[in-house]
């Protein structure tokens, strides 16, 4: 069977599609294509700025898919799109371009849950069996464990996610978003030396941080009025640097914390880290390191399919068509809230 998959949740539209040749062998990615919509420096991307980008590059990129996939549309099987969680109006403009090619193509619709699609990808492409999943993106922070065909959130963000908090940190510093603003903060960070003090809100399995962008913004402030600031206990200058350096350090430990305790509970030694803060190589490290303590082992993929994309939205959908799973299309809407465990993962035992 092969299917199309359609992913515009956030500034990221992709299509993807994906071959499983028959039960037991690995799936095949035919095409994996994507196009990014950029704010300027010191600045988000608006709903309405993102849909338009996704409304503007969808059919070039369907056609770009099936090109580089090599099939024709009676290949299809079906077509699955993100019903959510994302932005609404990316959300929209993707949902009403996926039923515009079910009606035109005549093909089966499959709405697909976001998160879902980030583990499954991860799962086929990692090999990862039944691992603790870490999912970290811009809109979402969650400790996931597999139980009785649903994904069990054991932890999540109390505010705002954990890529959210990086973004606009890298807004404050008026970095480039370009190709995406935690990989430009993760790139200052390496060269950052000076760890100050920032909250460390961990509580209980759940993590909180948006008081962290409040001291961290704070600093940020503190070194453009003061260019000369130098740490009271090394003397040594204090750099933008060591701001993202010192942010890093502190939001990935909490994150840590709170995937080993999930770890000890479920009785699991393999991490699977997805979303597209799982591209960060520190936090990989750092990640690692927890494991290997712990006789376990991080499984972790590339920001082709880290990073949101329509190849993830192919998978974890077939895999519900495959089941008899089907979207009517008077129920293709799309919704910005749509938690990981309210889908039924008929497809695992």
């Amino acid at each position: 069977m092969i299917a199309i998959g359609l992913e515009g949740s956030a500034n990221k539209l992709g299509v993807g599609i994906i071959s499983h040749p028959s039960p037991g062998k690995p799936a095949q990615v035919l095409s994996n294509v994507r196009h990014t919509f950029n704010a300027p420096p010191g600045e988000g991307f608006l709903p309405k700025d993102t849909a338009k980008h996704h409304r503007s590059w969808f059919i070039q990129l369907v056609k770009q898919a099936m090109r580089e996939a090599g099939v024709k549309i009676g290949d299809i099987d079906c077509v699955c799109y993100t019903k959510g969680p994302g932005m609404g109006a990316p959300l929209q403009s993707v949902a009403v371009g996926a039923r515009m090619l079910s009606l035109l193509w005549g093909k089966e619709l499959v709405g697909v849950n976001h998160c879902v699609g980030h583990i499954e990808m991860g799962r086929e492409i990692t090999g990862a069996e039944n691992p603790v999943v870490l999912y970290v993106s811009g809109g979402n922070t969650q400790v996931i464990a597999y139980a009785e065909q649903r994904y069990r959130i054991f932890g999540e963000a109390l505010d705002i996610a954990v890529g959210n908090c990086l973004d606009r940190f890298a807004r404050t510093l008026e970095i480039s978003n370009d190709p995406a603003p935690g990989y430009n903060i993760e790139q200052l960070a390496k060269s950052g030396k000076v760890l100050l003090d920032l909250p460390y809100a961990v509580k209980g399995m759940d993590c909180s941080f948006a008081g962290i962008l409040s001291s961290i913004d704070l600093l940020a402030a503190e070194l453009k009025a003061n260019p000369e600031w130098k740490d009271p206990l090394t003397g040594e200058a204090i750099t933008t640097a060591d701001l993202c350096f010192s942010l890093q350090e502190t939001i990935y430990a909490m994150l840590v914390e709170i995937t080993e305790r999930a770890m000890a509970h479920v009785g699991s030694n393999q991490v699977l880290i997805v979303g597209g803060v799982g591209c960060n190589e520190r936090l990989q490290e750092m990640m690692g390191l927890m494991a290997r303590d712990r006789g376990g082992s991080v499984f972790a993929t590339d920001e082709r399919f880290c990073i949101d994309n329509g190849i993830m939205i192919a998978e974890a959908g077939l895999k519900a068509f495959e089941t008899g799973f089907r979207t009517p299309l008077e129920e293709s809407t799309c919704t910005q809230r749509f938690r990981t465990d309210e889908v039924f993962v008929k497809w695992r035992n």
